[in-house]
Formats: structure tokens, C-alpha cells, sequence
């Protein structure tokens, strides 16, 4: 019996319904219902121990509410907060830092739920929910988090009006419209304040906090590229000026890998060249591709540009700079979102056209690996059809032969071994572009051809979206390039020789889709595509307009309201100027606000002076049902009607179904019904 009253201790109440709970625990269970969506989405990022105390902690508060329960001692909390500093340093061997900070604040915040005794604990609370939303964008300032964040904003706006509103039963619906209303009041100025409050270069945004966690790399292994395919997000944006380029010219440059050491492939010393010497290195035929890229945060330095860029990207807070290998170079990874012009040409050639000393570097094979391979190649040199011939007759040669050997395309390669190449090339023959790359390069190497891996992105989607062709992780491709003499590097996509529609249509391999979007997409494909395609056109606007909303955009501004040669003091004098208006139209609302009459308040003066007429005494302090009181002890049964009356004012003003404003009607029967008693009593 003893375990069976503890076992009912401890299990919440039944669940009275939403309408019928007590206000003060209503008011709780919805601020509580914010602080769990608030912390939400920083799940993803926190030790699972946090994750769970919070959950434990608000579930906690949850019952306490319901069984209107006494709240934990100070020690309780104490001992509680200590465990959580404790794990904490557990987990990241500090107490300092993003990722410790927001630990402790999402700990604190589920801990002051704990200590809601007083109206100014609600609003520690409430300020720690209002700095855990801004702690949201240092891991990211997506729209899906910007709206999740909006509704965290209204919802703790709506549990402040109704802290500032302690009378009466108001309802949620009435608290959340007049929190919209308070909202929509100030998004003027907030909108203001985004357009002309100067951006300050590292100030503005926070380092490392948009960096991309997928994407290209440094350097690349056996199935590294065919790992980042699987990712379907956007990696890029490009617009075109004019007709876009043919999908096969599309190749979009990243890092050049030159050194292999038999399992891995990484760059050589980059080398900077000026302008004077990228125009010899690079060498055009006809018109440039001119566009414009918007370029999502990146792990690397190296710029995926559309090859071969000629002019160098202008990236606000970024300088680039220009590689001998046709690489584009900045400063530092790119942290946030940046979009940029550039211009490329389709034709080109580049490289030295005569035997240079650093070409040797271009045919270094590690000893003991892959001899078959090597032996292959060896044979392949002794053929007197191949003896004396140069790189493009090897390179034709080795295409001819992908083609016709029965290699296979695919991203669900088995791991290969330490001698990848000679499973690949001699075995297996089946792999994503990287297998066909790297193996191209050696058997070119062996050849005695000067030869490197370049990685990148190939193609874009068929159609754009908003007029920019999408780039995806997906498109993550390797490619080859071998030296020919009088010509220089010459691009060899091994891909298209056993593949040619990825290369010619961009026609990605894909991975097998979840569940969800796999069924939906077995329903009706060009549904889910439309889908697809709404909802990346909504996030390029939100890119474009609002997180790529940049210092010349503000100067553009300028210039659309006449300003002929904008600068930073007239942008800060228009900003003052704007809220100095703003100010003086605010301090003449409230001015008019302080000089109206509440309509509570007038409602109230009509009825006293309908009181008084009869010689009853109605003070200012005096609540409804006190006046109705009086009436009854004055008129007994003929005042029951007027005392009825204020009866029912008094549940409009103060009960559970509480009215935002008084009823009229009310107030005309009430001085209708005082006038017949007074002339009655005349009479």
C-alpha cells in the first residue's frame, strides 16, 4: 500500500483540459512550451547530458505547475547548477567559449523555471529566452531558424504581456494579438535599422560560425568525393550574363592535387602570380563568361570559379588572389555567404608551353605502390604504336581504353586497398570520378607525362531557380590534366569516357532517398520537384536580400534617394534623422495615449454617477460587485436588477472569460434602469 501512495505521488494529475487550469498555471505551462521550442533546435549541437537535464528539468516544472506544488529549495538548485558547470567542463575542458556558453545558458535558463516565485524572476526569464534566440544565429541564419526563432519572439513577447496584465483571466488569444500588434509596432524600426545601420566588417558577423562543416577538401583519397556527392545541399549560385555556357564547359576549379604518396593526393606549394604574368600563364580565345556567384561558406581557401577566370572575384573583407595552377586564392575561408562578378572564358589554354623544371614534380610516383599498374603502363610504352607518342595520343589512347574495358561508373564502390590503382585499373574497374582521376594520372605519370588531379564541381540542375543555376555538393567531381608540349595543361575528364551524361546533361548519380521524400517522389516526382524548387527560390531570396545585404547595397540605397556621391556620414546622418522621427512620432503617441480615458475607466464614472443620483456612495477604489452589495442592502429586491447588472460587469472585467472592452449595452441598461428607479422614486 505504501508503494502505491508513492507511485501516485508521483505521477502527474490528470489533465484538467486547457480551459479549466488555474491562470497562474496555464500562464507557466505556456512559458514553458516557449523555452522547449526555444531550445529546440540547439539540440543538434549540445551534449546529450544537456539535452536530457533540460527535458528533465521543464518536465519537472510541468508536474509541479499541475499539482500546484511547492517549488525545490535554493540547495536543490545550487547542487543541480554545480553538476552542470561540472559536465560542462567535462565536455569541453573549459567554461569559456560558444560552445560552453550556450551549454550553461540553456542549463540556466531550464533552472530559473525552477525559481518562478515572483513576477521579476518571470522576467529573468524572459530575458534569458530573448538572449538564448540570439545565441541561435551563431550557429546559423538559415530562414527555417530566422522563423522558428520568430515564433520563440512572439511567444515570449506574449507570456510578457500577460506577466504585465496580473487581473482577471485574459486569454491567450487576446495576450499573443496584442504581442503581435506590440511586434508590428516596432518592425518599422527594426527594418529601418537593418538598411542603415553601417555594416562593420568582422564586427558584424561572428568568425567560423557559418562555416561549412560538408564540401570540397584540402585533399582526397579513394571515395572522398563520392562521400561529399551524397550531399544535396547548395554549395554554389551562379547567374550568367547571356546565354549560359554548355554543361560540358561548366567545370568550376578547386584545389589542384599534385603530390600523392601512394593513398592520398594533396597540393604543391601554391604559387602567386601577378597580373602581368596570370595574362601570359592564361592564354583566351573570344568573348568572356561574365557572372555572378553567390558562394556559400566554405571549409578552404580555394575559390571553386568557373574555369578559367580571368579577373579577380572583389569579395567585400576579402582580398584574392591568383594561382599559377588557375586556382583563385583568399585570405582565409570564406565564414559567411559572399557573392561576387567574375569573368571566364570556354576557351583557353594555360600553363608553360615548353619543359619547365617544375613539370618534374608533375611525375613523381611513390615506390612500391601499384606495380601491376606500373608494369601495365611499361608495356603499354614498349607497343611501337605508343613508343615516341606524345600526351594526347596517351590520353586518347587511355579514354579508348575506359571505354571499351568494361569500367562502371557508380557512388557504392566497395573500400579499395593499399594498391588502389592496380584493383581499379586491373580488377574491379568500378568507381565514382576520383577512382577514374587519380587512376588516369598515375598510368599518364608512368607514361612519362607530366599529369595532375584538379577537384571541383562539374554542371549545375537543368533549370534554374530565380535565375541562378544551382551548384550542389553533388556535383562534386574529379578530373584530370596532362602537359603537352606547344599547348600547355589540357583538361582529361576520364569520367566522360565511360559516363559521357554526367559530363554532356550534368546528370548527377544520386543516393537512394529517405522515406518521406522517397514516397513522395514515387507519388508524383514533379510535385516534390516543384516543392523543391519553391522552397530554394524563397531561400535565394532570403540569401540575396537579407544575409547577403552588404555595405555597397546601403550606398546603393543612398544613391535611390538622390544622394549623388553617398559616404558613410550621410548614412549615418539619414539613420539619425529616421530616428529622431521615429522618436517624435513615438513621444506624441504616447502623450495621446497618457491624456485618454480608458474605456474601463469611463464605464466606470457613467455607472458612479448613475449611482450617486440614487444616494449611493461609489468611490473610485470601488469593484462592481462591492457597489452591487450596496445596492442590495439600499433597494433589497427593486435594486436587484441594477445590482444584477454590475454583477455581470464584474465577471466581464475580472472573470475567467475576460472581455478586452467594456459592453456598452451594459452601461446603457445599467443608466436606463437607475433613471426608472429614480423617477419611481420621485413618483
Amino acid at each position: 500500500m505504501a508503494m502505491t501512495g508513492n507511485l501516485a505521488r508521483l505521477a502527474l494529475p490528470q489533465w484538467p483540459g486547457w480551459s479549466h487550469l488555474p491562470r497562474e498555471a496555464r500562464d507557466t505551462l505556456f512559458l514553458l512550451g516557449v523555452i522547449a521550442w526555444t531550445v529546440l533546435p540547439h539540440a543538434s549541437h549540445l551534449p546529450l547530458w544537456c539535452t536530457l537535464l533540460t527535458l528533465v528539468v521543464l518536465l519537472w516544472r510541468v508536474r509541479l505547475a499541475l499539482n500546484n506544488a511547492a517549488l525545490p529549495g535554493r540547495w536543490v538548485l545550487v547542487g543541480v547548477l554545480l553538476l552542470a558547470a561540472a559536465l560542462t567542463f567535462w565536455s569541453y575542458r573549459t567554461l569559456l567559449g560558444k560552445e560552453p556558453g550556450v551549454t550553461l545558458a540553456v542549463v540556466l535558463m531550464a533552472l530559473k523555471t525552477l525559481e518562478l516565485r515572483a513576477r521579476r524572476d518571470a522576467f529573468v526569464v524572459f530575458f534569458l529566452g530573448f538572449f538564448l534566440i540570439l545565441t541561435h544565429f551563431l550557429y546559423s541564419q538559415s530562414l527555417l531558424v530566422a522563423a522558428a526563432m520568430l515564433v520563440s519572439v512572439w511567444g515570449l513577447l506574449t507570456a510578457l504581456v500577460l506577466a504585465h496584465m496580473p487581473v482577471g483571466q485574459p486569454s491567450l488569444r487576446q495576450a499573443g494579438r496584442l504581442a503581435a500588434r506590440t511586434a508590428l509596432l516596432g518592425a518599422p524600426i527594426m527594418a529601418l535599422m537593418f538598411v542603415l545601420f553601417p555594416r562593420v566588417g568582422p564586427l558584424w558577423g561572428v568568425p567560423q560560425d557559418g562555416l561549412a562543416s560538408t564540401g570540397l577538401s584540402n585533399s582526397m583519397r579513394m571515395g572522398s568525393v563520392s562521400k561529399v556527392a551524397l550531399d544535396d545541399s547548395i554549395a554554389l549560385r551562379v547567374r550568367f550574363e547571356g546565354p549560359p555556357p554548355a554543361p560540358e564547359t561548366l567545370y568550376f576549379r578547386g584545389p589542384v592535387l599534385s603530390r600523392f604518396d601512394g593513398a592520398e593526393w594533396r597540393p604543391a606549394p601554391p604559387v602567386l602570380m601577378l597580373p602581368q604574368q596570370r595574362r601570359r600563364n592564361l592564354r583566351v580565345e573570344g568573348e568572356p563568361v561574365r557572372y555572378e556567384m553567390t558562394l556559400e561558406p566554405m571549409r578552404l581557401t580555394t575559390l571553386p570559379l568557373l574555369e578559367a577566370t580571368s579577373t579577380a572575384p572583389q569579395i567585400d573583407g576579402y582580398a584574392t588572389f591568383g594561382m599559377s595552377d588557375l586556382q583563385w586564392l583568399s585570405e582565409r575561408p570564406l565564414f559567411e555567404r559572399v557573392r561576387f562578378t567574375a569573368e571566364a572564358h570556354t576557351r583557353f589554354q594555360h600553363g608553360p608551353v615548353s619543359a619547365t623544371l617544375e613539370l618534374q614534380d608533375m611525375l613523381d610516383l611513390p615506390p612500391s605502390y601499384n606495380p601491376r599498374t606500373l608494369a601495365w603502363a611499361a608495356a603499354m610504352r614498349r607497343d611501337p604504336r605508343y613508343a615516341q607518342a606524345d600526351g594526347r595520343t596517351l590520353a586518347q589512347a587511355l579514354m579508348q581504353h575506359i571505354r571499351t574495358a568494361g569500367f562502371s561508373y557508380t557512388l557504392a564502390a566497395e573500400p579499395y586497398g593499399r594498391d588502389a590503382i592496380d584493383e581499379f585499373w586491373l580488377d574491379r574497374r568500378e568507381g565514382f570520378c576520383e577512382h577514374f582521376a587519380a587512376s588516369f594520372v598515375v598510368v599518364m605519370r608512368a607514361l612519362d607525362v607530366p599529369a595532375r588531379v584538379v577537384t571541383g564541381y562539374q554542371g549545375t540542375d537543368p533549370l534554374p531557380v530565380d535565375g541562378y543555376h544551382l551548384v550542389r555538393q553533388s556535383s562534386a567531381h574529379a578530373w584530370a590534366e596532362y602537359w603537352q608540349a606547344g599547348v600547355g595543361w589540357v583538361r582529361a575528364d576520364p569520367t566522360a569516357a565511360v559516363a559521357p551524361d554526367r559530363i554532356n546533361r550534368s546528370a548527377n548519380l544520386v543516393a537512394s532517398p529517405g522515406f518521406v521524400a522517397g514516397a513522395l517522389g514515387n507519388m508524383s516526382p514533379a510535385l516534390l520537384a516543384r516543392f523543391r524548387a519553391g522552397w530554394e527560390l524563397v531561400n535565394n531570396r532570403w540569401n540575396q536580400w537579407v544575409m547577403n545585404y552588404s555595405r555597397g547595397q546601403q550606398l546603393d540605397v543612398l544613391k535611390n534617394l538622390g544622394f549623388n556621391s553617398p559616404s558613410w556620414e550621410d548614412l549615418a546622418i539619414l539613420l539619425a534623422g529616421a530616428l529622431s522621427a521615429l522618436a517624435l512620432v513615438g513621444a506624441a503617441w504616447a502623450w495621446w495615449d497618457q491624456h485618454r480615458i480608458d474605456p474601463w475607466v469611463r464605464q466606470m464614472q457613467r455607472l458612479r454617477k448613475a449611482l450617486h443620483s440614487l444616494g449611493v456612495q461609489a468611490a473610485n477604489h470601488d469593484a462592481p460587485r462591492a457597489l452591487a452589495t450596496r445596492v442590495r442592502e439600499r433597494f433589497g429586491a427593486k435594486g436587484e436588477a441594477l445590482a444584477a447588472l454590475l454583477d455581470a460587469l464584474d465577471r466581464q472585467r475580472y472573470g475567467r472569460a475576460h472581455a478586452t472592452r467594456p459592453d456598452t449595452r451594459l452601461t446603457r441598461r445599467f443608466v436606463a434602469q437607475a433613471r426608472q428607479m429614480r423617477l419611481q422614486a420621485r413618483g
